[in-house]
């Protein structure tokens, strides 16, 4: 019996990655203090930055919207055992899909736009990520190797694409024009203003966040609540089942990856469409790979990528203040992201163990 089966659900998915997370704090703190810093002051300046005030809490939640996106995109593929790492090319190309839909056609309203950038957004990233799927799914390519590769053929194809169609003539930053200012999303001040809550309106956190929270409801949905789900998830937990029960395999990894892919593609409407309000060539800044430690963190659950997506715009807000008010360079910023996807990724085992053990003895002595 593996140790996973000797854990009650109820710690799996809050006592694992609780230890997990609090393992990879304390040495990043052990780092801190290494180089002269306090460790406590360094916890202070995070949790200030990114939680008290709303200056941080709107940047903090725009990342979050980014990572809700990447993060149910992988873990709708891994509920089929298929390691979506190709969020990152998948959301740039949405991004692509976003930008076409909002320079070439005019549009009245921004609600109209939106509607129209977010079906954009999420066919081009199944689009993009249909090919590794047929791929897999006729040909028995790795899908991991091949939504690797795809990645940097999105990056290569999104800048040719930036250099010699799209940049604006005479200029030589490889992006788009602006957006019309009929597009542009409303921002979570304005929204909030409506029913007489002031907030920053410095932070670019947009409707889009509602868009991430719907999604996080409607990947629910999906995955418990129907035929397609139970299929998805009995695929996941044994192919020969499955296709013993008349589930084609080849049906399902295409499905998953093409609602995987869309799911990757629509964080390109926050980034792109809420953000810059053009197409750039980083517009995605990595987190379609971040996105793959929220999936972990959060146990493939939609409620557990939401929290983890929240955790992860803790880092990068808390980390960005870190590197403002704090001698800590921002290399070692990155170094306490990495540590936390490590525990909570690569070394998961580490901490699940002990506590199978715990649980163990327990049932034992009872």
């Amino acid at each position: 019996m593996s140790s996973r089966g000797k854990i009650p659900h109820w710690a799996d998915v809050t006592l694992v990655p609780l230890f997990s997370v609090a393992l990879a704090f304390a040495l990043s703190a052990v780092l801190i203090w290494a180089i002269g810093e306090s460790p406590w002051q360094a916890v202070k300046l995070m949790v200030e930055g990114a939680f008290g005030s709303s200056y941080g809490w709107g940047y903090t939640l725009f990342y979050a919207t980014n990572f809700i996106f990447t993060g149910l995109a992988v873990s709708v593929a891994f509920q089929a055992r298929l390691f979506n790492i190709g969020g990152e090319g998948q959301a740039l190309l949405g991004g692509l899909g976003v930008a076409l839909i909002c320079l070439y056609i005019p549009w009245p309203h921004w609600s109209v736009a939106l509607i129209a950038a977010s079906l954009g957004a999420a066919l081009f990233g199944a689009a993009w990520a249909i090919i590794p799927g047929y791929l897999q799914a006729k040909r028995g390519s790795h899908i991991v190797i091949t939504t690797i590769m795809f990645n940097f053929i999105a990056a290569s194809l999104l800048g040719y694409i930036l250099v010699n169609v799209l940049r604006v003539p005479g200029s030589q930053d490889p992006a788009s024009p602006r957006f019309p200012s009929e597009v542009a999303l409303p921002k979570l001040h304005e929204m909030l203003a409506l029913v007489g809550i002031p907030f920053s309106t410095v932070p670019p956190v947009n409707i889009a966040l509602l868009i991430a929270i719907g999604m996080c409801f409607m990947v629910w949905y999906m995955l418990w609540r129907t035929r397609l789900g139970y299929q998805i998830r009995a695929f996941g937990e044994s192919e020969p089942a499955a296709q013993y029960a008349g589930i084609s395999p080849a049906r399902i990894t295409i499905y998953v990856m093409l609602i995987s892919g869309g799911l990757a593609g629509l964080m390109a409407v926050n980034a792109v469409m809420g953000e810059q309000q053009r197409l750039v060539m980083n517009a995605v800044e990595g987190a379609g790979f971040i996105g793959i430690a929220v999936a972990l963190m959060g146990r493939n659950h939609p409620f557990g990528v939401f929290l983890a997506a929240i955790l992860f715009g803790f880092l990068y807000q808390g980390g960005a203040e870190l590197a403002l008010w704090m001698s800590i360079p921002r290399e070692l910023i990155v170094v306490i992201q990495a540590l936390v996807i490590l525990f909570t990724g690569a070394l998961d085992n580490m901490v699940r163990m002990p506590i199978a053990r715990v649980f163990a003895r327990r049932k034992r002595a009872g």
